[in-house]
């Protein structure tokens, strides 16, 4: 059952993913369902807190959330810095030129294979264009982002979340209740 009013800004990944009841791994509580829309409701570092359509809320590594598409922008709007794909675009086709000279230098007897791995080492690209839909890797922020031709969002990261102390909030500890060890 949807909480009347419920507007999600995104869904769980199609495999579900791991829920805890606060920002804490030691405190996990029961996962979520594939492909439930959520709402971030608020973010700590990479964990993300989520009202669920049903009215539950968990906290999740927020950066595998797959976020939900807004309203498209108006056809006279220009894609923005923060979204434009083409930046991430360009920095993936130099990374591959990069490569492809390594590459035929290497088979062209120019290069051995020490001095190629020198040339190639730390070089990481990815892009899968599947019609309008585009998956780009962008290793300077370790995630892959998604992409529809108008936004690019980000789809799936390479750490996992990490605890940052927030000095607005008091930590609290579970009490037993009377008769509990």
């Amino acid at each position: 059952m949807t909480t009347p009013g419920f507007r999600p800004t995104h869904v769980v990944p199609q495999q579900g993913m791991p829920a805890w009841e606060a920002p804490d791994p030691a405190r996990p509580t029961v996962p979520l369902d594939p492909l439930l829309p959520v709402r971030l409701a608020e973010r700590r570092g990479d964990w993300g807190h989520v009202l669920c359509a049903n009215g539950w809320s968990a906290w999740v590594d927020a950066r595998y959330l797959v976020a939900v598409p807004q309203d498209p922008p108006l056809a006279d709007g220009s894609l923005t810095t923060v979204t434009d794909p083409r930046p991430l675009l360009g920095r993936a086709e130099q990374a591959l030129a990069r490569y492809r000279a390594a590459l035929e230098e290497l088979a062209g007897g120019a290069l051995d294979g020490e001095t190629f791995h020198r040339r190639t080492q730390g070089l990481r690209i990815g892009v899968v264009v599947d019609g309008e839909s585009m998956w780009l890797y962008d290793p300077t922020r370790g995630c892959w982002a998604y992409g529809d031709g108008t936004r690019l969002s980000t789809y799936a990261v390479d750490d996992p979340p990490t605890t940052t102390h927030d000095a607005g909030h008091v930590s609290t500890r579970g009490v037993a209740s009377e008769g509990e060890p």
